[in-house]
């Protein structure tokens, strides 16, 4: 034999059937993470331990302002690297006129790096400028590990997909200096790196001065295509 469930049982069933169910409590939203300022500090003695210097064999100090706050993981990689002298002797071996100079590999090839693991990328929403420092990695987006690169120009197709650790705050004209090649014939070298908070004074290969080239508002604003 059946059960069958008597009429005004079965119409009271839809009727909290079709009855939407209030929703609970939702928990407190998570604060939204602060925006990142593309701003930087151009004073090197504004938080020494955060501007990495490059004395370069052409002639010239290069001070990069490190940003903690866009890729904290690579800028502290970049100071260990620095500490440790790693980049000292280190040549561009990739230098792109009107694109960028890339340095970092102790090997010259491009295909070297340190004994560090490699990094988890750290992509943030700061634009590849003229002066932009960023890291080098391989078609795997977390495989960042010594090299970095410096923009000549914008090119902001690299925005989102390449992290940006940092900013040339003065000595941009010896970077446009840098031997251009793939490698370069005779390529520059960095003689020495280090941070501003270890009061390390340039080699003499690097004391020669080139007058100082501004940064425009051309700079800044045109990009060219991949």
């Amino acid at each position: 034999m059946k059960f069958r469930l008597p009429l005004t049982v079965t119409m009271i069933g839809l009727a909290f059937a079709a009855t939407p169910v209030l929703a609970k409590d939702k928990e407190p939203a998570a604060p939204a993470a602060p925006a990142l300022s593309p701003v930087v500090d151009t004073d090197p003695a504004h938080d020494p331990d955060n501007v990495l210097y490059l004395d370069l064999s052409d002639g010239g100090r290069v001070a990069i302002r490190l940003m903690p706050q866009w890729a904290p993981n690579h800028v502290e990689r970049i100071k260990t690297l620095a500490r440790q002298g790693f980049y000292d002797g280190v040549i561009f071996h990739r230098v792109i006129d009107g694109f960028m100079a890339q340095t970092g590999d102790p090997t010259g090839t491009g295909q070297g790096g340190s004994q560090l693991p490699d990094l988890n990328a750290e992509f943030n929403s700061m634009p590849h400028l003229r002066g932009t420092v960023s890291m080098a990695r391989t078609n795997d987006p977390n495989s960042a590990n010594s090299q970095f690169f410096i923009m000549f120009y914008p090119r902001f197709s690299l925005d989102h997909k390449y992290t940006v650790l940092g900013r040339v705050i003065s000595g941009m004209q010896y970077v446009d200096k840098v031997q251009r090649g793939e490698p370069p014939q005779n390529p520059t070298r960095v003689v020495q790196a280090s941070l501003a908070s270890q009061h390390e004074a340039p080699p003499a290969a690097a004391a020669t001065a080139i007058p100082a080239a501004s940064i425009t508002a051309g700079d800044l604003s045109n990009s060219s295509s991949d």
